[in-house]
């Protein structure tokens, strides 16, 4: 059913398409004769001589087969007429002038026909400001139309301020006046640039900086906030948002960070709520866009574990990138329908294969790498909770060790370029199950990348916010059922990233990758996971300790009070990127890895739980 309402769904999309292409060729070509009839009307002041009258009709005969190819080179009929903007007028200038030109150089070769012989060249001149001033009246009068005759019901809406007074700020207003049921109405703009101030964009002024909400808001009765800097530091976010609050705002929505949108178009229709991770600290992180790309692009890219909650972001951002074709591998098929389904609403051109396999069937894991031979491998299938881990390291063992390995194994055998491993800072002086068998996995790379042709990579990085599993989801079912919210202790304190930046950071190290390296993302400073609460009892409309109550209970098996990023006696080594490093690792001694692992497999498959927590001791030396 879902498959048929998409097809029907996009052959809709196609028609509508169609139809504006039609209808805006339908008025250029009226235009265009119409400018050029003009062009000589306004040249012999209505007294056309009747010698010139057949040069109209030539000179708009050449004109129809020239121009309207031109303007679509320009892509001047695939725009939104809603959201037409100088972008579109600067191509119309372009393809007129382009366009113009062409008709100037015909003319001249053609000079001896009759049709075309005898006029004054000015009529070029007159008709291509006339064709730029017709056929941008037309694109811009959608837009002329909603920005001052659409004003229908505004007292029914919400008085709205906007924080941010730059492009997307200017593009979230333009948003909202485009669209007829938008339930907002801006009053004005909050925005800190001292430059800023008292300056009107779209008739609305700035009000004062983000100091000022409270007393602005009270002055122009304002209901709801619109937090419109995409590129902001969470510190100003959070500001902003606690004005808000002590204004009594109660509805307060944001604009997502650019790599959170999938077109990077920016909307009303991108809005949403304030989450716990835009007020954690975390800077804006910057990236090579143009090494991703070359890295990713036309590209065949396997992505194991993609229907969890890393596999399926990495999906979303590999996407972006153009490559040849994404091949997305987990046992989670509902999983994998869900992402692959989501991936063609937006790439609908993208060759998508879905492969449901345990990572641990080597016969089929051998056969999917035959089949579709991927060039980068995306590593990021794995057991991840680590009190279940430490219930069932046999398990553990079986998949983060041993499927690891099977795909690695798999990967060099298939010469693929990179191989890209998925760790943790739970890998780093582990002490849980989970975390040294993630360490091992790290090892198996090191190993497999000395003996070629394969680059393997490995990336650690800390916890993922509202990943499932994570501590969030916990701490807002607890906050819906009305509390307590329960913490294992007052000090426990975590490293935190958000998904999609933790992906783009995984795509940029990988780029960035020679082989044997294990890259460090910057997880900035570690949050307290008291203070992550009280947060997220605050982002529910309650006081934490007041409303929902906060208890302490005690740390699970496995768990750390703080997760490090390197052990004692790794240091790092700078990149190109400020925010990814790379840990200066001992030597890994293929023989005693290896007698490692043959006695840890047989320990797994004979459920010997005591041999597996001492063989994991001996082979991560570091693991209590």
């Amino acid at each position: 059913m879902v498959k048929i309402r998409n097809y029907f769904k996009r052959i809709l999309i196609d028609k509508r398409r169609l139809l504006r292409i039609a209808f805006f060729l339908f008025f250029d070509l009226f235009f265009i004769a119409l400018s050029i009839s003009l062009a000589f009307v306004l040249r012999f002041e209505a007294k056309i001589p009747h010698q010139h009258i057949q040069n109209i009709f030539g000179m708009i005969i050449l004109a129809l087969l020239i121009l309207p190819p031109v303007f679509n080179y320009f892509k001047l009929y695939s725009f939104s007429w809603t959201y037409v903007s100088a972008s579109e007028l600067i191509s119309l200038i372009q393809a007129s002038t382009l366009g113009f030109a062409i008709l100037a150089s015909a003319m001249f070769v053609l000079k001896d026909q009759p049709y075309l012989s005898g006029f004054p060249r000015s009529i070029l001149f007159i008709s291509y400001f006339l064709v730029i001033l017709f056929t941008g009246a037309v694109r811009f009068a959608k837009r002329i139309y909603i920005q001052f005759f659409h004003n229908v019901g505004q007292g029914e809406k919400e008085r709205t301020l906007i924080v941010g007074a730059g492009d997307v700020g200017e593009q979230i207003i333009r948003s909202i006046s485009a669209f007829k049921f938008s339930p907002y109405l801006p009053v004005g703009f909050i925005d800190d640039s001292s430059n800023k101030k008292g300056i009107s964009i779209h008739g609305l002024r700035v009000l004062g900086k983000i100091d000022d909400i409270p007393s602005v808001a009270k002055k122009e009765n304002v209901e709801g906030l619109i937090i419109a800097i995409s590129s902001a530091s969470s510190s100003t976010i959070k500001r902003a948002v606690e004005m808000g609050r002590k204004a009594g705002i109660k509805k307060i929505k944001v604009v997502p960070s650019m790599h959170e949108l999938i077109d990077g178009k920016i909307g009303i229709a991108n809005l949403r709520e304030v989450q716990v991770n835009d007020l954690l600290g975390r800077e804006p992180i910057s990236l090579d866009q143009s090494l991703i790309d070359h890295f990713i692009k036309e590209k065949k890219v396997l992505i194991t574990g993609g229907a969890g909650s890393i596999g399926s972001e990495l999906c979303r951002q590999v996407a972006k990138f153009n490559p040849l074709s994404l091949l997305i591998l987990d046992q989670d098929e509902t999983g994998i329908f869900n992402i692959v389904e989501e991936l063609k609403e937006s790439y609908a051109k993208l060759n998508i294969a879905s492969l449901v396999a345990d990572i641990q069937d080597k016969a089929k894991i051998r056969e999917i790498f035959k089949e579709f031979s991927p060039q980068v491998v995306f590593h990021a299938a794995a057991y991840k909770h680590v009190p279940l881990m430490e219930e069932n390291p046999d398990e553990a063992v079986k998949n983060n060790i041993f499927g690891t390995k099977t795909v690695a194994e798999l990967a060099r055998e298939n010469r693929v370029e990179k191989f890209i491993f998925i760790s943790t800072d739970k890998a780093v002086n582990p002490k849980s199950v989970m975390g040294a068998t993630k360490r091992v996995g790290e090892m198996i790379c090191q190993i497999l990348n000395q003996k070629g042709p394969t680059k393997f990579i490995s990336v650690r990085f800390g916890n993922v916010l509202d990943s499932r599993g994570s501590v969030i989801p916990v701490f807002k079912e607890q906050i819906k059922r009305g509390g307590p919210v329960k913490i294992t202790h007052p000090g426990m304190r975590r490293y935190f990233m958000t998904t999609p930046e933790a992906c783009l950071l995984v795509m940029q190290a990988s780029a960035m990758g020679l082989g044997g390296e294990v890259f460090i993302l910057d997880m900035g400073r570690p949050v307290k996971i008291i203070d992550l609460a009280k947060e997220l009892i605050k982002l529910s409309g309650l006081e934490p300790d007041k409303d929902i109550a906060i208890v302490f209970t005690k740390p699970r098996p496995g768990e750390k009070l703080f997760e490090e990023m390197l052990t004692a006696e790794e240091g790092t080594i700078a990149t190109q990127n400020e925010k990814i490093f790379i840990a200066r690792l001992s030597e890994v001694k293929e023989g005693k890895l290896s007698a490692g692992l043959e006695r840890l497999k047989t320990a797994a498959y004979n459920l010997d739980k005591e041999t597996i927590i001492e063989t994991l001791k001996k082979v991560v030396p570091n693991y209590e």
